[in-house]
């Protein structure tokens, strides 16, 4: 299941050789990735019905195998350090969903260089939530009622999508609003003109693609024209208030 309506199917895992910038699935992976979906489907699916696809590269150590799939997974960290020099740590492959993680083996090779730690924060990553993520393991579902208690304008549909991107910082997108009217402009169902202020002002938005692919996926349920009038309002917002980019100190 993928943003609700949709599913996800991949991955394939092929060498890949080309432009970066311009990375993108093939035919042949399309049709290999719908006839893998169609022995477990009862309504089989074609390439024509394929909404949207993404692509990615990623690197991976070569630890001598002859094939991409078959080659480590893990990260490879690799220090050099001169006496007489600045050290200088290499890391090869790593993921996002390990970043956190690689960060810690990174200052942890890195820490006899650098100034000592303070007292207390080693490993501290792992016990620490990332922004709007401090609340129960199992406690989605409350922190959906508690918003739409809070904001009881709000319907279903809306209080999950916010709560699922934004967690317990979701106050700090709707604010102080009383009414579905109090946040602005709606680009589609659930896109509200407060929340894209929001992403422009806190998580530096630029572009529609900013908002729509990076910051969510709504790319998959946005119309045409709504996606054009919601460029129109970035781009007015971009060029004739530029406090929205302003760095709050605390």
């Amino acid at each position: 299941p993928y943003e609700t309506d949709f599913t996800l199917i991949g991955t394939t895992d092929l060498d890949y050789e080309g432009d970066l910038n311009g990375v993108s699935i093939s035919k042949d992976e399309i049709e290999y990735l719908c006839t893998a979906a169609n022995l477990y489907f009862k309504k089989a699916i074609n390439a024509d019905q394929v909404k949207w696809s993404y692509s990615g590269v990623r690197p991976l150590y070569d630890d001598g195998v002859s094939e991409a799939k078959a080659a480590t997974r893990d990260y490879v960290l690799e220090l050099n350090a001169p006496p007489d020099g600045a050290a200088l740590l290499n890391i090869y492959g790593g993921k996002i969903t390990t970043y956190r993680r690689l960060a810690e083996s990174a200052i942890v090779k890195l820490s006899p260089y650098l100034p000592r730690p303070r007292r207390g924060s080693e490993g501290w990553t792992a016990k620490t939530p990332l922004p709007g993520g401090n609340f129960p393991v199992l406690g989605f579902g409350t922190l959906v009622q508690m918003t739409k208690t809070q904001y009881p304008f709000l319907d279903e549909i809306i209080a999950t999508r916010l709560v699922r991107a934004y967690g317990t910082k979701v106050k700090d997108v709707l604010g102080n609003a009383k009414s579905r009217q109090d946040l602005g402009q709606f680009f589609g169902t659930t896109l509200s003109e407060a929340e894209i202020r929001y992403l422009m002002r806190t998580e530096w938005a630029t572009t529609v693609e900013d908002v729509i692919w990076r910051r969510s996926k709504l790319g998959l349920k946005l119309t045409k024209s709504e996606i054009q009038n919601l460029t129109q309002f970035m781009l007015e917002q971009s060029s004739g208030n530029t406090s929205v980019y302003a760095v709050h100190r605390g």
